[in-house]
């Protein structure tokens, strides 16, 4: 009877809404899921059951982040050190960790992280932070220099979005230059590693480039307010950043979060496709 009560005011506390930030901690699930890859070795469990926070908790009008199964987070040198092994157990499905910026930039961290990851079995794609003051196919070349061919890893990710504190470009191509540069360094990577790359974009630069008119990749966008149908009117999207404040164990500093769009099925069968 304890039980069934303490199910029936979570459940409770959970349908209140608003639309403030500090509400309470996302549900956890009452049961887990562990998805097995098909990969060689096996690295993807995908687990349901999630064990994160967030330090600036956001009340959801739409529908909530965490109502969707698969969850991960992206990291760069800003993370520090992090504790791979941890990270599973919290629920962390996947991570995309940055590698290189520009045309001559490579992260500090990128190399430990990127082996640390598959040690400890966490599904991991490399991402480019794009610099509007090279072009596209030098970007290109630097990515491929800087991150080896793994048939296990995710595919590579394209950070686009325009970098208010850069000290070096202040640059802002038009919306037609910025999708051919674009065409360049996607068409280069997918050549390369045999896997079109993810668009990750924020909602201004969505709009401001007219990327709705870029077709045959998937995107990941940045909406930490609102429900990406909200903010990409008709845009499909693979990953949705809802938190740049997540709290994770295994990890000291704030974190982003991501979820994928689809089911626990879809997400086996998407890994399945995309890492051989």
């Amino acid at each position: 009877m304890r039980i069934f009560l303490a199910l029936f005011i979570s459940l409770a506390l959970v349908s209140c809404g608003g639309g403030k930030r500090r509400t309470d901690n996302p549900p956890e699930p009452s049961t887990e899921t562990q998805i097995q890859s098909q990969t060689k070795p096996k690295v993807a469990v995908a687990k349901t059951h999630v064990r994160f926070n967030d330090s600036d908790r956001f009340d959801w009008t739409g529908r909530r982040p965490w109502s969707y199964a698969v969850h991960g987070i992206d990291v760069s040198k800003f993370q520090g050190d992090i504790d791979w092994q941890t990270l599973p157990r919290s629920g962390i499905n996947f991570a995309y960790i940055k590698a290189t910026e520009g045309a001559d930039h490579a992260d500090d961290k990128f190399r430990e992280n990127w082996h640390a990851a598959k040690r400890a079995g966490v599904l991991r794609g490399a991402y480019h932070f794009y610099y509007f003051c090279r072009t596209g196919a030098q970007q290109a070349r630097w990515f491929i220099q800087n991150v080896p061919r793994d048939a296990g890893a995710l595919p590579p990710a394209l950070d686009m979005e325009w970098n208010h504190k850069s000290r070096t470009c202040r640059h802002r191509p038009s919306p037609a230059k910025v999708r051919q540069e674009m065409h360049s360094y996607l068409s280069i990577v997918t050549a390369h590693y045999g896997k079109r790359p993810i668009i990750y974009v924020t909602p201004d630069f969505y709009h401001e480039n007219k990327l709705w008119r870029i077709h045959g990749y998937a995107f990941w966008l940045r909406s930490v307010a609102d429900h990406p149908s909200a903010k990409y009117r008709g845009a499909d999207w693979q990953f949705w950043q809802y938190t740049g404040t997540g709290r994770v164990d295994g990890i000291a500093s704030n974190v982003d979060i991501n979820t994928y769009s689809g089911t626990v099925k879809d997400w086996k069968d998407w890994v399945a496709a995309n890492t051989h």
